[in-house]
């Protein structure tokens, strides 16, 4: 079957109105194929020809049958494929032999590590649903969202995605895809940070993270696309010397039209002030400047330093239901190698993938002169990159351990390995093994006024 076929739209028509560009939806005999042909989420529902991607199942939603699992309470990710064993280990020696299936980062990576590198592959495995309620969201959207402002922002409803069908000569499409898919409306997550040198040895961080994504809370979902998309507050536990220093975020729906937003709490100053940028390539904390704030889910935030195009679909192998790596059982020393992750905890399927790429402006400043992100058609959730500098170096490869979140019915962005091919450290991030409890998913009422500077200030009291 060609997919590609399948996923043309009508030609977009631009319009022009009050400086900003809007781009046509799809027809309703297109949108129709939702839930048929196409997953509810616009993915082409049967396998490859070669047999290597099974078809679409969606045969459960939430809790599968058979697995002990409590939701909402922070419970650690469950395996529902603990007796899955590798069909194929990709290694140092044989990588050559599917480089057509992988990207241009994890051929670095084996060549730097050919001793100790590997990618497990196993069955591919499709088969978790989103809610019906979600599903008539996106079909809704297929036929009436369209980029606005130039590609900054876009209409349609709030909840899934809005553009399951996108036109291949919008990337903006897609990449509003990957920001707004359907995912945990509240999250709060202990969280600790690797940063890993060359050599092994590990410096710590550790941070609370807190968030309240707007446009998927319940009391949202199917209301017009407006206002903020999403709150988060972060409270630094390690390292020492900055222990107590915390920030509070809003995130536009629409960055023509609203700006990203972000308060800094100093505990030795006891003061809260405005930070004047926030976002970008400014380096998080903790990571030796492995990762950038733009690069927490490989991209977010404003588009506008880069120049965006698809490159069409391709079946790469790539990160997929990461279970085993998220385990209560699993311990930093035994997860931690040098290099990279140990891989006997990682699993790898073959997907089919959309391949953007950001290209950097010349009239803008980054540390990345491109970027291109792997993004699965299943889910919208960009879950590998890799990293190229302004003199078209490669020079970092990422990827998300992404799994189907029962507490919340999607999937959930879990421990992430950012590469320095350069210097050959790497930082692993949103790691919980080790702490008593996981993410807490949908456990929590939040508001706004938890994301306030007054609310920042609180934390000296």
């Amino acid at each position: 079957m060609n997919s590609t076929k399948l996923l043309k739209p009508l030609v977009a028509a631009l319009l022009v109105g009050n400086s900003a560009a809007v781009f046509a939806k799809v027809s309703v005999e297109d949108a129709a194929k939702l839930g048929g042909e196409l997953t509810c989420m616009g993915a082409v529902a049967a396998g490859n020809e070669a047999g290597t991607i099974p078809a679409y199942s969606g045969k459960w939603l939430g809790i599968p049958e058979g697995i002990e699992y409590t939701p909402n309470v922070g419970q650690h990710p469950v395996d529902p494929y603990a007796s899955d064993k590798p069909i194929l280990t990709i290694d140092g020696k044989n990588y050559k032999e599917y480089a057509s299936n992988l990207t241009a980062g994890q051929q670095a990576m084996f060549e730097r590590y050919p001793n100790t590198y590997k990618i497990p592959v196993y069955q591919g495995r499709r088969d978790f649903r989103y809610p019906d309620e979600i599903c008539n969201v996106v079909k809704k959207n297929a036929v009436e969202s369209e980029l606005i402002d130039d590609g900054f922002g876009f209409t349609g409803y709030k909840g899934g995605v809005p553009f399951p069908i996108p036109d291949e000569t919008q990337a903006l499409q897609v990449l509003a895809n990957h920001n707004f898919p359907y995912r945990a409306y509240t999250y709060s997550t202990l969280r600790d940070v690797a940063d890993v040198n060359s050599s092994g040895k590990v410096s710590w961080g550790r941070l609370t993270n807190v968030g309240l994504n707007v446009t998927n809370h319940p009391d949202e979902v199917g209301k017009p696309m407006e206002g903020v998309m999403a709150y988060s507050q972060g409270t630094t536990l390690l390292p020492a010397r900055k222990k107590g220093s915390a920030t509070v975020t809003s995130e536009p729906v629409n960055f023509a039209r609203g700006t990203r937003l972000a308060w800094a709490y100093n505990p030795g100053t006891r003061r809260v002030r405005q930070l004047p940028e926030y976002g970008f390539d400014t380096p998080i904390g903790g990571t030796s400047g492995k990762l950038t704030i733009d690069s927490d889910r490989l991209m977010n935030g404003s588009p506008e330093r880069f120049e965006w195009s698809l490159k069409g679909k391709k079946e790469i192998y790539i990160p997929a239901n990461s279970y085993k790596v998220h385990g209560a059982d699993v311990k930093y020393d035994d997860l931690l190698a040098v290099g990279h992750a140990n891989p006997d905890y990682l699993r790898y399927e073959l997907r089919r993938v959309w391949v953007l790429e950001g290209k950097l402006k010349d009239s803008y400043r980054h540390r990345y002169g491109i970027r291109t992100m792997y993004i699965d058609e299943d889910t919208w959730h960009g879950v590998m990159a890799d990293y190229y500098d302004t003199r078209g170096t490669l020079v970092q490869h990422a990827f998300i351990n992404y799994y189907y979140a029962f507490d919340a019915n999607s999937w959930e962005a879990g421990t992430s390995f950012y590469h320095d091919l350069t210097t050959g450290g790497y930082v692993g991030y949103n790691m919980f093994q080790e702490r008593k409890k996981g993410p807490l998913l949908n456990g929590q009422k939040l508001s706004k006024e938890n994301f306030t500077p007054a609310a920042l200030r609180r934390l000296s009291h």
